[in-house]
């Protein structure tokens, strides 16, 4: 009966006093002029254009331009005429999540597409542009959070309310990283948004990637990339109203969104539409700003609350690091996991370059002994691929640096237990006892 309240009283609280029509005046392209909206609008505002009684576009308004509302919608502007009914949405966009979301396949308006039937509604409405936690009322980052991958969990050790982002080329295997991240968590909850991603591959990851286990303590929501604009942007805004309803209930949250590099392009495309100046690679400026915004909300909550876990994928364009949403990304988040298409050519997945990888949590994340074990296997590492060109050439003679003869014969051990099978988990405890061993130090 409480939980019945509670959704009533949610439902009532949006529903507006009145309503206010405009009218469309001009349609170009994906974008729609309006006029007649007075005062009543702001950018972000939700319009609903009714070309048809039993036809409703939902659409946002983009900007303003000589007195009209420019709106750009969420769907196919098939039917809309000239001196169609515009009605502004005068609540905020929200969503009202519940813990009976868990295992539902959701797209970016909230709503199911799973073929589950409805999606129960909560008490508690979060806005879609929620703001982040205030800093001074936020909670430090927790120790370490077990990922299940090795490679990560030891040489990249994440805390719980970090944000890390993982930067990697086309089809060098962050989605299935990600999959065995959302799997083997020691996190409460996994929210995971895939925005842009290929329609085939949403099938592909439920299933196979994150599999029945992982999915039954997880909501995806899924944008795919024929998708509007909009509609992939809002994806991941509902990914993360969505960590933010569970992080206030308290529980530990790991929030994925692959790929970041496709809610840029998705907002590339808005500013533009709207008339917005491209800089760096056709960008607009409102683009690294809406990074900004989205990343914050990530991170730890107030005292009393959970945290948010981001893990956040970079699509690299051309394999440049340095291209713009990746420059723009690393300086904002608390770490990066670079992947290489080199070394995903040589057969070793997860394809992690541990040398070019950093978790900006990790001197205080782990004990002195670890921390050993990790400087002594960066120091081999570094050692073995400072000479690999000598080695392959045969051009280095054993004998010659007692160091680099230490450094041939532990590199294989080091690469093999780097190489981790999606089908298995270790532990963080496992992974530096296996990673000690084979450096010759106590884990």
């Amino acid at each position: 009966m409480d939980r019945l309240s509670e959704q009533a009283e949610a439902a009532i609280s949006i529903i507006p006093d009145y309503e206010i029509y405009g009218r469309v005046t001009k349609v170009l392209g994906l974008l729609v002029e309006m006029a007649g909206f007075g005062q009543g609008l702001s950018i972000g505002a939700h319009v609903h254009l009714k070309p048809r009684r039993d036809l409703v576009i939902p659409c946002e308004v983009v900007g303003f331009r000589d007195n009209h509302a420019l709106l750009m919608p969420f769907g196919s502007l098939e039917g809309v005429t000239l001196g169609c009914p515009a009605m502004i949405q005068r609540s905020q966009p929200m969503i009202t999540p519940d813990e009976r979301w868990l295992g539902r396949v959701i797209n970016g308006m909230g709503e199911p597409i799973d073929g589950l039937g409805p999606l129960p509604q909560g008490g508690h409405p979060i806005p879609l542009r929620n703001k982040p936690p205030a800093p001074h009322s936020r909670q430090r980052m927790g120790q370490q959070l077990d990922l299940g991958v090795r490679a990560v969990n030891t040489f990249l050790a994440t805390c719980r309310g970090q944000r890390m982002g993982i930067f990697s080329g086309s089809g060098v295997g962050k989605s299935v990283l990600l999959s065995m991240m959302a799997r083997y968590t020691a996190a409460d909850v996994s929210v995971i948004g895939l925005v842009g991603e290929r329609g085939r591959e949403v099938q592909e990851f439920i299933q196979d990637d994150l599999g029945p286990e992982g999915l039954k303590r997880s909501v995806v929501i899924v944008a795919t990339g024929d998708e509007p604009a909009l509609m992939r942007r809002q994806a991941a805004y509902v990914t993360l109203a969505t960590a933010e309803y569970f992080r206030n209930q308290g529980q530990q949250v790991l929030c994925l969104i692959d790929s970041l590099t496709r809610f840029a392009m998705a907002q590339r495309e808005i500013g533009l539409s709207a008339g917005e100046p491209p800089t760096s690679k056709g960008y607009p400026p409102t683009t690294f700003g809406e990074l900004a915004r989205l990343l914050e909300r990530a991170g730890p909550g107030a005292p009393g609350q959970g945290s948010i876990t981001g893990l956040f994928a970079v699509l690299v364009e051309g394999d440049d690091q340095n291209e713009p949403v990746s420059d723009s990304v690393r300086g904002i988040v608390d770490g990066h996991i670079v992947m290489e298409r080199e070394i995903a050519d040589r057969g070793r997945y997860p394809a992690i370059n541990i040398l070019k990888s950093v978790s900006r949590s990790m001197p205080k994340a782990v004990s002195e002994e670890r921390g050993a074990i990790i400087k002594r296997a960066k120091q081999l590492i570094t050692t073995y691929e400072d000479m690999a060109e000598l080695i392959r050439l045969g051009a280095y003679r054993k004998g010659s640096d007692p160091k680099v003869d230490e450094a041939i014969r532990i590199y294989p051990h080091i690469e093999e237990f780097l190489t981790q099978n999606k089908e298995e988990n270790t532990s963080i405890a496992d992974g530096f006892a296996r990673l000690g061993e084979i450096v010759g130090m106590k884990g």
